[in-house]
């Protein structure tokens, strides 16, 4: 016979502890931390910003915009024709510059009239317009093993290989890839 004037208790199931989602502020605060860190590991090690200082590369790059550098391009691919590098100037490593890379290793370059010819072929340069080409011409040269031709995009106000030869390849310190201020110019660089 049960026991009606004793009931037993019945079993209390066990309550769980309840979870409280992280408040909107901590689930923000949290993920702009971890971008940060990523950005920073990635601007630390991969890219380096750089001003531009000068208008030997303008109208592509202007004075004082702001770009990244890719400063380990060249560990995993060569320096190529076309490709805009920044490098410590030879004769004060203290100053960098920017050029295009006009001839590499072995290539014969020369200009007549402003055209650039490579290996006897005339350079289409449409980067360059025509207010800022320059007609003095430059004798043929051929250049050195590990040495590249620069050549700046504002050809009357760049100081480039046509004064301080080619440059060793030991100078060049990084590709640039991508502008990023002023906002007008964004993006990668041609």
């Amino acid at each position: 016979m049960p026991d009606v004037g004793n009931p037993q208790p019945s079993p209390v199931a066990a309550k769980e502890p309840v979870r409280r989602p992280l408040p909107v502020v901590a689930v923000w605060a949290r993920d702009l931390l971890v971008s940060l860190a990523i950005s920073a590991f990635i601007i630390l090690f991969l890219y380096q910003p750089v001003r531009v200082e000068g208008t030997s590369m303008m109208p592509g790059l202007e004075d004082q915009e702001r770009i990244f550098v890719n400063i380990f391009v060249y560990r995993w691919e060569p320096i190529q024709r076309g490709d805009i590098v920044v490098f410590r100037y030879p004769r004060d490593p203290s100053k960098s510059y920017i050029k295009r890379v006009i001839g590499v290793a072995g290539d014969r370059v020369r200009i007549e009239n402003g055209q650039v010819y490579v290996n006897d072929q005339p350079l289409e340069e449409d980067y360059v317009p025509t207010e800022y080409a320059d007609v003095r011409p430059y004798p043929e040269i051929t250049v050195p093993a590990h040495m590249f031709f620069v050549l700046g995009d504002h050809r009357t106000s760049s100081q480039d290989s046509r004064e301080i030869g080619p440059i060793e390849e030991r100078y060049i310190y990084g590709k640039a890839v991508f502008g990023y201020w002023p906002m007008e110019k964004l993006g990668r660089l041609r």
